[in-house]
């Protein structure tokens, strides 16, 4: 099983997805105590996708968040740097007509300027090895008046929420997740990657950095996970450069 050091090696983190892939969905939904399906609830409230839309999912993995936003009619693309990942969401999605399926680095998209009414991505951009370009790409690809939802892992508030989980993401989510599918040592990685990722606060600065406005977040079971929800101003604007800029 790989094991990407703390550089996020994107080529490591890649291989460690696809070789996770075929229980990742399931491995998930247990070590979350079934707390994943809520969350991908109230972030596609927050998207609010429907029909005429066209959304971009980031680390989309399998598409099992893409499918939630193709329900609505809104077309989706489902990007994701692992092709294991989408070898696998492509089979499960194929009477989806509305999904495309898309091998993308989240900090070098291969998509136009104002793309996507709207950019989301759930429980990635902490595997990214430069998040802030990341966002800089996703402030890129939304149109004008367009959203960016981000749902990620985060540092609980009190400590009689935070010392507790931190002890069952070292102790038991490893240990559960080899017993599921082998990938143990993959979910050391992913628990040291959400004990280092920054607090509400930090991400909400970053996405400000980036150009959104109107950036808010919201704590969801009691910090251990943040939606954090910014826009592009309506009278952003490209230059011939390629630039946006806001007015």
């Amino acid at each position: 099983m790989i094991r990407p050091d703390s550089t996020k090696d994107s080529g490591l983190v890649s291989r460690m997805f696809d070789e996770v892939s075929p229980r990742y969905d399931l491995t998930n939904d247990i070590l979350s105590l079934g707390n994943s399906r809520l969350w991908r609830v109230t972030t596609t409230r927050a998207v609010q996708p429907r029909k005429g839309m066209r959304i971009l999912d980031i680390a989309a993995g399998t598409g099992t968040s893409s499918a939630a936003f193709a329900r609505s009619g809104a077309q989706v693309v489902a990007a994701d740097f692992s092709p294991g990942m989408l070898a696998v969401g492509r089979r499960r999605n194929a009477r989806v007509p509305n999904i495309e399926f898309v091998e993308a680095d989240a900090t070098q998209l291969p998509f136009d300027d104002d793309s996507f009414d709207a950019t989301t991505i759930s429980f990635g951009l902490r595997n990214v090895d430069r998040p802030q370009v990341a966002l800089a790409e996703m402030y890129r690809v939304t149109k004008p008046g367009g959203r960016v939802v981000i749902c990620e892992f985060s540092r609980p508030p009190l400590a009689i929420v935070r010392e507790p989980y931190y002890a069952y993401t070292k102790h038991v989510l490893p240990r559960v997740a080899g017993f599921i599918n082998g990938a143990g040592e993959a979910y050391d990685y992913l628990n040291d990657s959400i004990r280092e990722w920054p607090d509400q606060l930090t991400l909400a600065g970053w996405l400000r950095d980036a150009g959104f406005n109107a950036v808010e977040y919201r704590n969801l079971t009691g910090g251990l996970v943040a939606l954090h929800r910014g826009f592009v101003s309506a009278d952003a604007h490209t230059t011939s450069a390629g630039a946006r800029v806001d007015e």
